[in-house]
C-alpha cells in the first residue's frame, strides 16, 4: 500500500473526485486510488468509514483524512508538494486561487444541466443561467490565458490547481459540443491531452454503470 490512498467515485462522471487526481497525477505524487462506484449499496456500505461526509474525493495520509477537492489541492500545496500547487508568483497565485474558489462555489446550473459524462456526446438546451456560466468561464480562461500566452499552454502558464479545478469543465464543454474560440480550444486541447487526463479518460470509458441523473440531453 502507498502511504496516501485518494478515494473517489466513478470516472465517467465524478468531477470532484477528478479535481485532486489530476493535480496527484500531474505533479507526480504516488498514491493509491480507491474507486466506490456512485449511487450504489457498496457505496453507502463504505463511504461513511471513509469519509466524514460521506462524499467522494477523500484523501487519507499521515492518519489524516482531507475530504473536500480544494481543501486537498491545499494539502497537496503545503505538505505532498509544497508550494507546486500554485503559481510562484504572488499576484498570479492569488488570482488562481480566485479562479479555483469561484469553480469550488459557482456554476450551478452549468453543473445541473450539463453533468460531467466523458463517455457521451451529448446536445442539450442550456438556460439563460447556464449560458451565464459559460461565459464567465470563458471570460477567466481568456483573461488568463491572454495574461500568459508566453508563460506555456496552461491558464496561468505552467500547470496549477486552477487547471485541475477547471478540468472538468473542459470535459463538459467537449460532451455538450460548445463552440470555443481557437485560443480556449487550444487550451482544451492541452488539458484533455496530457497523459493523466488521457488515463482518467481511457478508464472512464471502460466503465460500465450507468447513473440515469448524469445522461443529461440527446445523442448527437
Amino acid at each position: 500500500m502507498s502511504a496516501m490512498t485518494l478515494v473517489i467515485g466513478n470516472k465517467n462522471y465524478s468531477s470532484w473526485s477528478l479535481r485532486p487526481w489530476l493535480l496527484l497525477r500531474q505533479l507526480g505524487l504516488s498514491f493509491d486510488e480507491l474507486r466506490l462506484p456512485l449511487d450504489t449499496a457498496e457505496f453507502d456500505e463504505r463511504i461513511k468509514a471513509l469519509s466524514p461526509s460521506g462524499r467522494v474525493p477523500v484523501l487519507q495520509h499521515a492518519g489524516r483524512v482531507i475530504w473536500d477537492s480544494l481543501a486537498i489541492i491545499e494539502y497537496v500545496n503545503d505538505v505532498l508538494a509544497p508550494g507546486r500547487a500554485w503559481p510562484q508568483e504572488a499576484g498570479s497565485r492569488a488570482q488562481a486561487r480566485c479562479y479555483a474558489a469561484e469553480m469550488h462555489s459557482g456554476f450551478f446550473a452549468l453543473r445541473n444541466e450539463m453533468p460531467m459524462n466523458i463517455r457521451a456526446r451529448r446536445r442539450v438546451q442550456p438556460s439563460a443561467d447556464c449560458l451565464a456560466d459559460i461565459a464567465r468561464i470563458q471570460a477567466l480562461w481568456t483573461d488568463a490565458r491572454s495574461a500568459h500566452a508566453a508563460d506555456g499552454p496552461w491558464l496561468f502558464g505552467e500547470f496549477c490547481a486552477a487547471d485541475a479545478m477547471f478540468a472538468p469543465v473542459v470535459l463538459r464543454l467537449r460532451t455538450y459540443g460548445v463552440a470555443l474560440s481557437p485560443p480556449l480550444a487550444a487550451y482544451c486541447d492541452t488539458l484533455i491531452g496530457c497523459a493523466p487526463m488521457q488515463a482518467w479518460i481511457a478508464a472512464a470509458l471502460q466503465e460500465t454503470e450507468i447513473l440515469s441523473a448524469d445522461e443529461a440531453g440527446e445523442e448527437r
